[in-house]
């Protein structure tokens, strides 16, 4: 079994994937709804398999109302992908920030010569 980060990240690799996500953050659909764009490319079960992996890596979860089971996107590991980012772009800022500070000491200040008039020239 995998841990969840990489649960999360697994069923982020996938556009189809991605592509269902997006939808879900405009709010619930049923899985018809979500499957609609892409029965040009894959079946029904297809989409569903895409779903399955989205609610295995707990990215969407699914209701019950009657009939209809809709889908809705939980943000959750989104957030956990965030947080381990973020250590990530810290350390990166830093190292930056060290760079920037190094490159100050090595490089000479640019000076710029006021351009001369032939009046300041003095030719004889």
């Amino acid at each position: 079994m995998q841990d969840p980060l990489s649960q999360t990240f697994s069923a982020l690799a996938d556009p189809t994937r991605r592509a269902i996500l997006a939808r879900l953050r405009e709010g619930e659909a049923s899985v018809t709804e979500l499957a609609e764009p892409f029965l040009s490319q894959m079946t029904l079960p297809g989409v569903t398999k895409h779903l399955k992996v989205l609610e295995k890596a707990g990215l969407v979860t699914k209701g019950r109302d009657a009939q209809w089971r809709p889908c809705r996107l939980n943000p959750e590991p989104l957030k956990d992908i965030n947080e381990w980012m973020e250590a990530y772009r810290a350390h990166m800022e830093d190292s930056l920030d060290r760079l920037g500070e190094y490159l100050k000491t090595v490089t000479k200040p640019v000076t710029q010569n006021a351009p001369t008039t032939p009046s300041e020239n003095h030719e004889p």
